[in-house]
């Protein structure tokens, strides 16, 4: 199912086998929470910018349009017209990002739905019948995200009970593969490590985890608040911990700085909102850094947002007449730098298998944050 090609240090080149296609690893996964990338993407135009997977959200497709009324429809692969992988996040971030809107017991979590305040229950048996109803590839575990600087006492219950959970979403699974109507009965459950930056919890949950020799696994609760430098020590501390045969997913990161210094790490998957809702905001990404298109030196300015790239973009449009639509609030200008980044995000990760495959990924990613760093000087 997983298989690593090449290996330099901690970092993996592999490839993920799933009854979806094979996924080429490392990779970046498109969030497409509610079944669409925002910035007016179609899943025509995710084949066009190396998108190998998309990601979206449990939680959200269950309050809108329903589980069971895209299970009615074919499962989430034929609703969004996309046939190659998808992973479903379990809707446990939920957990951590609507606390005002929530209650978490030993059974579940009570919400209020955060559209029109209905009551809603979510357990990891609701969790896994949700993603068997979407037909979704990988499917997450259920889990809590705890607050990063939480009390130990408070993380140390929060993570047990993520464990607890695990178990009942690996017996849940399997029941709904079972069944006669499952829309995919080969789909893969992730489990996730959690523990906020307390080592020895991270390890001892790691090691937990593992014992129950899931097809992936996944570190949760990172990039919510902690330093990079916390970040990255946390990684380290656990991708030892995971098995060393299965790919290991950071979720909810990062920035292109980040990507480079979790797959020296032994980091295989990413998402991150960050690409697309930087995109709406005229924020664009390159191998100098950033750049803004509202800014008032592009107003003349002819070139493309990178003379290198060849995303859609890229190859046709000038920053002056990005910039004139952003100015002009036009719907296009959203939609030409969201498909820029996403295109950006993923050659980065076909650059890095590439050194990877050709041994020289130390030296690609000391060029790749340098090129960063210089930037941020100027």
């Amino acid at each position: 199912m997983y298989r690593i090609l090449k290996t330099e240090g901690m970092a993996k080149r592999g490839e993920l086998k799933t009854v979806h296609g094979t996924l080429q690893t490392p990779l970046f996964m498109n969030v497409g929470t509610a079944a669409a990338i925002k910035g007016a993407l179609s899943t025509e135009d995710l084949n066009n910018i190396k998108c190998q997977i998309e990601l979206s959200n449990t939680y959200h497709l269950h309050l809108r349009p329903g589980d069971k009324i895209i299970k009615q429809l074919g499962g989430l692969h034929k609703f969004m017209v996309w046939d190659k992988p998808i992973l479903t996040d379990s809707g446990g971030f939920q957990v951590f990002s609507l606390t005002t809107l929530r209650k978490i017991k030993e059974e579940g979590v009570y919400f209020n739905s955060h559209i029109d305040g209905r009551k809603i229950f979510m357990g990891p048996e609701e969790s896994m019948t949700i993603q068997s109803n979407l037909g979704s590839t990988i499917a997450m575990a259920f889990d809590e995200c705890p607050p990063s600087k939480a009390d130990r006492s408070y993380i140390q219950a929060s993570v047990e009970r993520t464990t607890r959970w695990l178990e009942r979403c690996i017996k849940k699974l399997g029941e709904l593969n079972l069944l006669d109507d499952t829309i995919n009965k080969a789909q893969l459950l992730f489990g996730i490590n959690q523990g906020g930056t307390l080592k020895d919890i991270r390890i001892e949950h790691a090691k937990r985890i593992s014992e129950f020799d899931l097809p992936g696994y996944a570190i949760g609760g990172l990039a919510v608040g902690e330093s990079h430098e916390e970040m990255y020590e946390t990684i380290e501390n656990v991708v030892p911990h995971l098995p060393k045969d299965r790919p290991t997913y950071l979720m909810g990161v990062g920035t292109p700085a980040n990507i480079l210094e979790a797959v020296d790490r032994g980091i295989d998957f990413f998402d991150c909102v960050m690409p697309a809702r930087n995109g709406r905001h005229a924020n664009v990404y390159t191998n100098k850094g950033k750049l803004n298109m509202l800014n008032a030196k592009y107003e003349l300015d002819d070139t493309p947002i990178d003379d290198e790239c060849q995303c859609p973009t890229c190859k046709r449009y000038s920053k002056a007449y990005i910039r004139h639509l952003f100015k002009a609030k036009e719907m296009l200008a959203m939609r030409l730098c969201v498909i820029h980044n996403l295109y950006y995000f993923n050659n980065l990760m076909e650059e890095i298998r590439y050194a990877l495959d050709e041994g020289r990924f130390a030296q690609y990613k000391k060029m790749r944050l340098e090129g960063f760093l210089e930037n941020d000087k100027k």
